[in-house]
This record gives C-alpha cells, structure tokens and sequence, in this order.
C-alpha cells in the first residue's frame, strides 16, 4: 500500500446525532500520537529462568525442524508452536552445581573468587535502556539466600541471573506492590521522593569511595558491589527527575491496578501477579529488558497448592524414583505454563499492525538438564517470539553436541545492535534461529 495517502487513527465516521471510532486500519499504522510518521516498535529482550533443571525424559522432543513432536513437559505449549522454538545440545559452560548453573544462565561464565561478569540481559540493558525509563527490570518470587550450597560457591550466587558488572548482582524485586510503585509511581510526590532520596544517595557514594581507599581486595569486591547497586538507584532517580524523551508511543494503554502490600501466600498467585507486571512495565514502554526468576537458583519451594509433597530442590534429586520423577515433570509443567500464559498476554496486546510477541525475544530455561547429576550439557531452552523478524520461531533447533549457552547469547545481544565479536567463551554466533 502507498504510504502516500494516510488517515488518522482518530478519524470517525459521523451520522446524524451519532459518531463511531474506526478499528485500526493500515493507513493508520504509521502514524503517531503527534501527526508524524511513528517509528517501528521496539524490539524487546525477555528472559525467564527456571531452577533445578527438568525430568530429561519427559521433556525431550522426538523430530526435528517444524514436525517436531511436543513432550509432556512442553504440552502448555501446544497452541504457541508456530511461536516457539525448543533449541537441543546447548552446554552451560558455568560452574557446576545449581549455583554455578544459576550464575551462568545469563553470563556463560565461570565464577571465580566470586567474580563473573557482566548478564546478557545488562549489556543490552546498557545499549538500549536510554530510551526508556528504567534500562531494565528484574524480578523474582523468592527471598535472597545466604549460606554454602556446596563447591566452594556461597548459595548468595545463586539469588540472581542478573549481573551488572564482573562483581556486581542485582537482585530481584519480589515484592509485586513494590515493583509496581518503583515502575509506574509518577506526579509531584514520586519526583520530591527522589530528590530527596538523591541526596541521601550522594552521600553514600561519597562515604563508600572513601572507604574503599582503605579496604582489602576483598573487602574492595564487597564495596563495589554495594556501589554498583546505588548506582542503579542513580538510575532510577534519574528515569524519574529526567525521563528519557519517547522517541514510541505505545498504541495501547492498560489500566493500572496497584497490587496489594506483602507477598501472596499462594505461590502461583505470587508468580501471576509478578508476570502481569512484567508485562505492564513492557507494554508502557517502561522498560525494553525484562528478566524474571520464576525461582531461586537452589529454590527448595514446595507446590502444594497442585498437590505434590517434595520441595523442588529435593525432588531435583530424584534417584530415578518414579514418584519424585512425576512430581519433577509436574513442576516443569508448570513453569512451562507460565511461559505460555506470558506468550499468549504477549500476543493479545496490539502494536499498530504487530503485536508484542511479534517484537519480543522470549527466553525461557534452566541453567542444568538434570537436577539429579548436575547435568549441564543439552540444556532445555525455549526461544519464542519473532524478534521483530530477526527470528524464525516454530520449530526443534538441534545443534551440534558440545554448542555452548554462550552462542546464544552472542546472537541474541547482536540482535540489538551491541557491536561485539565475542561473548564469554564464544565467538561465534548461532546462523539458524
């Protein structure tokens, strides 16, 4: 169709005594709230991890390319196929152990002396965040741990995908109540809030570069990190006081309810709650970035509310029992619903001609195949989405054994427009997605 002959999605027909909205039509696609012509949609980097790994025998699908045939453990998925794609023989070059295999998901590192590296979701977060509010945003449903999981790595590894420097973890928001007021709180008393709290945050920087003249490497890694986190306050105080000029508006405004004070005691009403924001916060083009923890990396969560009795972490470590195994699946299922659930909201919300799937990367896994052995080769990851057509959902992508995580996450971050040649121990980047 020519671009040439355009009418304005505000345009009415009008009757004696009546007028009636158009639907949209595609001559309306390329206008904006402001009369010009309106830029694409955004691409959008989603990434959901699951603890624990999955029952290998219950998730591996038979087939590849597009006739493939869907496991139990992906059947939530079986009206998103054309949506999805289930990617095979993907190895987690991090640590070991569930910590390790946490730690890892996102960066591709090994942790050594508590030292990483920058999260895939960060970087593009720092490429892309200057155009929205906040950068990114990160979420969860659990508690931050403290203790020894084993390996020589502190269980407080394992409470975080996401890392904003080689020594800097940001840990997840749990609170849904919380996360709505940071994200969506504006007007006079939201900006007097940060310029006063911006004050307090001067003087804290100020205070701790003074300290960290003084302290011990390791005490220097410690303060670092707690650096790093007022500076993504920094941030946040700035996406208020300055918000960035939109240079999108989003065609669709979803109403706002403000969740309740605590965290629901039903786990999947706490899970529901927390992905509904998620996908607020990137409907409103808050944020572009969003990563969401279903679970804590060493999550012993129990799912009594579906009527199984072990904690996930135990029943991870199932010794080919047959009863822990059916719980393992069920748990899976589940994890796997609430990527489908968040694929479907994804769909419904129009972008002028697309929807949000249509501009959206959906990553979906677990740092580890199989709990039981602390398998890390042959990850289960799902791809979804078609990343503003930089992807080709909707099929079993099987690569060759010993492909690293890292692969992956080369491609996507490059999807965004980060120039870089390698990415944690990869340099190369996966041609068939």
């Amino acid at each position: 169709m020519s671009q040439n002959w355009k009418i304005s999605r505000r345009t009415m027909l009008r009757g004696t005594g009546a007028a009636v909205a158009l639907p949209m039509l595609d001559v309306m696609k390329q206008e904006s709230v402001f009369g010009k012509e309106a830029a694409a949609p955004p691409l959008r980097m989603i990434s959901l991890f699951m603890p624990n790994g999955v029952n290998p025998a219950t998730w591996d699908v038979k087939g590849e390319g597009a006739n493939y045939e869907l496991s139990e453990s992906l059947s939530p998925l079986s009206d998103l196929r054309e949506h999805v794609s289930i990617l095979s023989n993907l190895d987690n070059t991090g640590a070991g152990g569930h910590v390790g295999a946490t730690s890892g998901f996102l960066s591709g590192i090994k942790m050594k002396n508590g030292v990483l590296g920058i999260s895939m979701d960060q970087l593009i977060a720092k490429h892309i965040g200057d155009k929205t509010r906040f950068p990114s945003i990160v979420l969860g449903t659990e508690p931050p741990r403290q203790g020894s999981a084993g390996q020589g790595l502190p269980i407080a590894y394992a409470n975080t995908v996401s890392w904003a420097s080689p020594n800097s973890r940001i840990s997840p928001e749990i609170s849904p109540q919380v996360a709505f007021d940071r994200l969506f709180r504006t007007g006079e008393n939201a900006v007097a809030d940060a310029r006063e709290l911006q004050s307090v945050v001067d003087l804290v920087l100020a205070d701790a570069k003074r300290l960290k003249t003084r302290a011990s490497k390791d005490d220097g890694h410690k303060i670092e990190e707690y650096l790093s986190s007022v500076r993504s306050v920094e941030k946040q105080i700035a996406g208020t006081l300055n918000p960035p000029a939109r240079e999108w508006i989003p065609p669709t405004t979803p109403e706002l309810v403000r969740p309740p004070a605590g965290i629901p005691a039903r786990r999947d009403v706490h899970v529901k709650m927390m992905m509904d924001l998620l996908i607020l916060a990137l409907q409103t083009d808050t944020t572009r970035v969003g990563t969401f923890m279903l679970a804590h990396g060493f999550s012993r969560c129990n799912f009594g509310f579906m009527g199984l009795k072990g904690d996930h972490h135990t029943i991870s470590h199932h010794k080919n029992q047959n009863d822990w195994l059916s719980e393992y699946t069920a748990v899976t299922k589940y994890y796997v619903s609430q990527y489908a659930y968040l694929m479907q909201r994804l769909q419904q919300i129009d972008e002028g001609g697309s929807n949000l799937l249509d501009n959206s990367i959906v990553l979906f896994g677990s740092g580890l195949k199989d709990g039981n052995g602390h398998v890390r080769s042959d990850l289960p990851i799902l791809l979804g989405g078609h990343g503003a057509g930089t992807l080709n959902p909707g099929r079993h992508i099987k690569f060759a054994p010993g492909t690293v995580l890292p692969d992956l996450h080369l491609s996507l971050i490059t999807r965004f427009g980060v120039e870089i040649d390698s990415w944690a121990d990869s340099s190369s980047t996966l041609a068939n997605l």
